[in-house]
Order: structure tokens, then sequence, then C-alpha cells
């Protein structure tokens, strides 16, 4: 969960600046293939409080399966199976993963009601990662981890049937056209995932910008092993628009889409209240992994 402010419109103005060198190079460059991501890394301090909860809960919370080096791969070697749940976990409880936690309001809050389940908690950025150590330590939680790797890279690791759901709410909705590229929602992921997820296991999606709901339904509704078991219908633009045209959309052809009621195990976050409060509308989306044809 990204909430747009100016440190990410530099973060992705400079990602920009790198893919238009990119793009001018005419001989093979020394170092590995570029990788497209969906998201930019951005130093930020962490307050005395937030270092506390670092330096108290890592040991903890903290899994120790990035590459190392500041780097968000997963390390060599690396699988996210159902003997490393049991030897993490202590159980073999179904495990729900959520791309993208934020500050860990919404998936600390799911742990804390479910502790018949294991959560796993994805984020890149260390003062979200902070923020969930120090929500889940405070309530000496024992069902919840968390990695600070890039989600596309876990996925291509884990083992089949091995996680019950996947979450991802409110993910950075790259606005610009030429940055649709890097929304984390793209059919090799959703591959990656239907893989990984059990037998009925599901995807939920959520976003508050409708351009990024347009793009779910173009990526997921017709993507072989996915069924869309939403139950409401949703008037959204045929074409998409860029960033700071999206007063256009009124004006284009729209149509009727399937989308879900708001998922009832979301919590209202800070984030999602802005939205709202901002007259923007929420979608929600449950995607159902079903036996590929």
């Amino acid at each position: 969960m990204t909430e747009p402010n100016a440190a990410i419109e530099q973060a992705q103005n400079i990602q920009e600046a790198t893919d238009a060198l990119e793009a001018t190079q005419t001989t093979a460059p020394s170092h590995p293939i570029h990788k497209v991501l969906s998201f930019v890394r951005r130093s930020a301090r962490l307050d005395p409080r937030l270092q506390r909860a670092w330096d108290n809960y890592t040991d903890t919370y903290l899994l120790d399966i990035a590459a190392g080096n500041a780097r968000l791969d997963v390390r060599e070697g690396f699988a996210l199976s159902k003997e490393y749940i049991q030897s993490t976990w202590g159980n073999s409880n179904p495990l729900i993963v959520e791309i993208g936690t934020g500050q860990g309001e919404n998936v600390v809050a799911a742990a804390a009601a479910h502790p018949e389940t294991n959560f796993l908690a994805l984020e890149v950025y260390d003062p979200g990662v902070a923020h969930t150590l120090l929500l889940a330590g405070k309530q000496g939680l024992t069902n919840i981890r968390i990695a600070q790797v890039n989600a596309a890279e876990l996925f291509k690791v884990t083992e089949p049937s091995t996680i019950a759901e996947v979450w991802t709410f409110f993910p950075d909705p790259w606005p610009k056209k030429k940055h649709h590229k890097r929304r984390i929602v793209q059919p090799e992921l959703a591959g990656n995932i239907h893989n990984a997820l059990a037998d009925d296991g599901v995807w939920r999606i959520a976003t508050d910008i409708e351009d990024y709901a347009l793009h779910v339904h173009e990526v997921m509704d017709h993507l072989d092993g996915w069924q869309n078991i939403g139950t409401i219908t949703a008037s959204l633009p045929l074409e998409h628009v860029g960033k700071g045209n999206a007063d256009m959309a009124a004006d284009m052809p729209h149509a009727d889409f399937t989308e879900s009621e708001r998922f009832s195990g979301r919590v209202l976050t800070n984030f999602e209240k802005k939205g709202l409060e901002a007259g923007r509308v929420i979608h929600d989306f449950t995607y159902q992994a079903v036996t590929l044809r």
C-alpha cells in the first residue's frame, strides 16, 4: 500500500530518467539486465520510536530471506514451502500473504483477529516495516512474519499450493501511461500467484484509482486459471487516461464490469479513509484460482 506524496513523485521521476538513459544505450550494459519493478527505493530515516521497534522486534518477526547488501531479491536457494511455514510459524495453519502492507495496520489487525491463520507481510520500505514490527510487537502476536523482499521474486520461488490467499490493497498506481508496465498486477505475477495458491485460493485486490481498476480487469478478467467471483457491477471507462487527465474519463465510453463488495476482512486504514474523504470510489476485486484449461 503506497500513499502518493512528494517523495514517491521524486523517486518515480528518477526512475523515469533512468529508463530514458537505458533506452539510449546502443551497446550491451556491463551490469545485469534492469528489472521492471513495481516500486522505487527511497531512503528514509527511522524516528527513535520506529528505531526501537526495529531493534526490539526484527529477530522475532523479520524473515532472513533477502539476498542482502540492501538488495530486495530473495536469497539464492530459498523456497517458500509448507516445510518452511511449519518450521517458521510452528504450525501448518493456512497462510495469507499481503503484498505491500504499508504501515501494517491491516495485516496486523487481521493477524490479531485470526490467531488460527498465519500471515506474511511483504513490504520494501524501512518505515513501513518498522511500523508493522511495532504494531505486532506491542500485541505480542505469534502468527505474523514480515519479509522485506520484492513480492514478484518471492512468488517465483513459492512452491505450489502453499498459500491460502493473497491480498494487494491500494498498490502504487503508477499513473503515467508509460509506467503502467510497473503496476504490480501483471500476467506473470498472476501466473506465479496461481501456482502458489491452494485449491480455490483467492487473490483480493483493492484500489481507489479508476484507471487502475480498468487495468486490473484488463489483466485478470480473461486470464486462464482465474475466475472473477464478484457480485456487483461497476461502470468504468474503456480507455486509459494519463496522469493529470482523470477528469477526461467521465466523457469516455463506459462499460459494466464485475467487482466485489468491500472485503470485510480489510480494516479502514488512514490511507483508505483519506481516499474516501477525497471522493474516490473504492474498487474491490476477488479472483479465485481455478484449474487451468
